[in-house]
């Protein structure tokens, strides 16, 4: 019993160091130049192609969705059963991969930062900085995570928003990760810079039921603009932009296009048809500055999922592989 209860005080001694490591200014004795090393990385290849921006934000959220924050989505596993070969990850932009290792290079090639900072924080500066870089707000970045040792295909499963998610569905997986509807309806606005693939959105264009073709809520003019570019045979891996009116810009236009049916993905236009997210989404479409706000929070909670600390990772060499 003695025995135990000195395992049990172990516990609760080390827990809130654990929690603690994340914090602002981590890096300040360690790599002091981290945000402007990684900021440059992430300028320099966003000048290079605008798909950097959405396709680093997009891999932020399914690292943090799967298994924490923990740059698990990063690794490669020679036989494929990684996070990546998941049907629900093959999408993700291989932009937002080279964002990362390009961000990493450029901090080790510090003397004072080399093998320093881990691959979960360098995702997550290189997060936030696509979307001030593309005109949302800036905000300060908890860092102090350590990169997991675990990827494989099968924990992606159910992990991750489907694009047909009702509300209900879209507050039970966020509540999972202590994210509220707010957070939700916030951090759907990163779509403001986002692409979906045809095969994601067709069914609201030619199978929405047995007795409509396309869906009612679909805006009639996008929905004709969808079939010119989503014909049935085409390729599943055309992307359409899911902001049609600023695609290359984050602003608050992706709500106002909610209030038009003019969200591309089913989980997008139920932010507006169900009643209960409306009035947010209505709030966001009227105020940016509410918007803005709201989604650096929602970001900073989104951070702090899953977080890996102490004996639970380690800070990677190589973003593709463990040490």
């Amino acid at each position: 019993m003695k025995h135990f209860q000195a395992f049990l005080f172990t516990i609760l001694l080390t827990l809130p160091i654990a929690l603690a490591q994340l914090r602002q200014g981590y890096y300040n004795n360690i790599c002091p130049n981290v945000e402007t090393l990684v900021r440059t990385a992430v300028e320099r290849k966003l000048q290079e192609t605008f798909i950097t921006a959405p396709g680093t934000l997009r891999l932020f959220f399914h690292d943090c969705f799967v298994r924490g924050c923990d740059a698990s989505v990063m690794l490669v596993s020679p036989n494929g059963n990684d996070e990546r070969h998941n049907s629900d990850d093959m999408s993700l932009a291989g932009d937002g991969f080279d964002t990362v290792i390009k961000a990493k290079a450029a901090v080790d090639a510090d003397p004072r930062c080399t093998n320093k900072v881990s691959c979960a924080d360098i995702l997550a500066l290189a997060a936030r900085d696509v979307v001030s870089l593309t005109g949302g707000p800036s905000f300060p970045v908890e860092l102090g995570r350590l990169d997991g040792r675990i990827s494989t295909r099968a924990g992606v499963r159910h992990r991750l928003p489907g694009p047909d998610f009702d509300l209900d569905q879209l507050n039970t997986m966020f509540a999972s990760h202590g994210l509220t509807q707010t957070d939700m309806i916030a951090l759907s606005g990163a779509h403001t810079i986002g692409f979906a693939h045809c095969n994601r959105f067709s069914k609201r264009l030619y199978k929405f039921s047995k007795t409509r073709r396309v869906d009612p809520s679909l805006n009639p003019g996008l929905a004709g603009q969808l079939r010119d570019m989503c014909p049935p045979n085409v390729d599943p891996r055309i992307g359409v932009t899911l902001d049609p009116d600023t695609p290359q810009t984050f602003d608050n236009h992706y709500y106002t296009n909610l209030q038009k049916g003019m969200g591309l993905l089913t989980s997008d236009q139920v932010l507006f048809n169900d009643p209960r997210a409306r009035p947010t989404v209505n709030l966001f479409a009227s105020n940016a500055t509410a918007f803005e706000e709201a989604f650096a929070r929602a970001m900073t909670k989104l951070g702090r999922v899953g977080v890996k600390t102490g004996g639970e990772g380690e800070v990677r060499r190589d973003c593709n592989v463990i040490n």
